[in-house]
């Protein structure tokens, strides 16, 4: 019996996932390449409580008082500022990395909450701008489909320097997502893989970033906002540069935030987990003297009220959900379960969004796969799970004696770790201790 266990002991180091990887790279002779986002664990905002009224403050009366979520985005120079009912916005996610059904139902549910969804590299697809309210049209490094004509047509624009799952690589889209439509959109050949550039083509330093925001606000006669998109690296540092480049908002994506495809090495060897990045982004903004004028949109890993509640306390004024919503439509729903065998795969383990033979059509341009998802019945799957979200951060702000859900602050937060206690510079649950301080 002793005998059996040893065979049976695995190692640290080779773990089979480790094995696992080594022989698929020495099968493939190249990187590893995936959708989803990090699937190592980090600390994150389940960390933290709040710290609800009892006798010190009095909580509100959900059926009574109101808690009221009205947001407004870009403020600083914008003429039309984004003005939202909700603080929680759909994040930039391409046609072609989404199927056409998926890209109007966000659009969609994002218009029936009264907030705003965004394109996503590939250009502005006019399905979506018509279901669309309010659409934030995003400027990539790549440009593919970026054009004046559709800048006219934007409610913002939000200049993408990096993203949380791949902070200084660039896009990815393999051919078998590349079809007709997709292709003709980016005027690129049909069925060949497709590389966004990391940067800026015309950009050498961050003083360009600045050319280029100027350009932008000239061509929108300063109507809309202008939004600076990043992944969570050197954070204080980048908000300041883009702060100073003259952004109205800064969209700052943590190590949680998912991606249709890229290297698995950036989405677990790279950035910072949101939860810092937050802190960090705050604490830049309140250096500078800009903070609550210029407006901060965080991303990365956000799933629930409890989520969004923690960081709107922490500083941010508003959120940005991207694999969440495709989650809330049906992305790994124990449905087909036969085509998810076929990719290797089992429901709520899937993260082959790269191949294009997504089960429930959201990542895909297959026609057949695609009308797996109605347009309408994702549509109100989106569009209730954004609207319980709402109810569930103004069920902590009441709790919390607020009638605003951005009254929520950092004293109403407590750490239930260390490291989170460090990362996010909150006192331990029952004492007085932040770590590192």
């Amino acid at each position: 019996m002793d005998s059996e266990k040893q065979v049976l002991k695995t190692s640290s180091t080779y773990t089979p996932e480790a094995i696992a990887a080594i022989q698929e790279r020495a099968e493939l002779g190249r990187y590893i390449i995936r959708g989803y986002g990090a699937l190592r664990n980090v600390p994150r905002f389940d960390d933290l409580v709040f710290l609800t009224t009892s006798l010190t403050r009095l909580p509100l009366e959900g059926y009574r008082e109101k808690c009221t979520t009205k947001t407004f985005i870009g403020t600083r120079y914008a003429k039309r500022p984004m003005e939202l009912e909700i603080p929680i916005t759909i994040a930039g996610m391409s046609f072609g990395a989404l199927s056409y059904n998926a890209k109007v139902a966000l659009g969609r549910a994002a218009t029936l909450l009264g907030t705003s969804t965004t394109t996503g590299d590939g250009g502005m697809l006019p399905a979506e701008r018509e279901a669309s309210s309010k659409l934030v049209y995003q400027c990539l490094p790549s440009r593919y489909g970026f054009n004046p004509t559709d800048l006219k047509k934007a409610d913002a624009i939000e200049i993408v320097v990096g993203q949380g799952a791949k902070p200084g690589g660039g896009g990815l889209l393999l051919g078998q997502k590349v079809n007709k439509v997709v292709a003709g959109m980016r005027t690129l050949p049909e069925g060949v893989d497709q590389r966004s550039p990391c940067r800026h083509p015309d950009w050498i330093g961050p003083d360009d970033l600045r050319i280029k925001i100027e350009e932008l606000r000239e061509a929108t006669d300063w109507e809309i906002p202008i939004y600076v998109k990043m992944g969570a690296t050197r954070v204080k540092d980048d908000v300041k540069l883009a702060v100073k480049a003259g952004a109205d908002a800064i969209v700052l994506d943590g190590m949680e935030g998912g991606t249709a495809a890229t290297q698995s090495i950036f989405q677990e060897h790279t950035g910072i987990p949101t939860l810092p990045a937050l802190v960090q982004a705050v604490e830049a903004l309140q250096e500078i003297g800009v903070y609550g004028e210029v407006q901060l949109v965080i991303s990365g890993g956000i799933r629930s009220g409890p989520d969004v509640a923690k960081a709107l306390a922490l500083g941010a004024d508003a959120v940005s959900l991207g694999t969440a919503t495709l989650i809330a439509m049906g992305c790994n729903k124990p449905v087909y379960i036969e085509d998810y065998h076929k990719l290797g795969t089992e429901p709520y383990h899937c993260h082959h969004c790269h191949t294009g033979m997504c089960p429930v059509g959201i990542t895909t341009q297959d026609a057949e796969l695609m009308q797996r998802l109605p347009i309408d019945e994702a549509t109100t799957y989106v569009a209730n799970y954004l609207q319980s979200l709402v109810m569930e951060v103004q069920s902590l702000a009441r709790a919390c004696g607020k009638s605003d859900v951005h009254n929520l602050e950092r004293e109403d937060l407590v750490a239930l770790t260390l490291e989170a206690s460090a990362m996010a510079k909150l006192p331990l649950a029952g004492t007085d201790f932040i770590m590192g301080q």
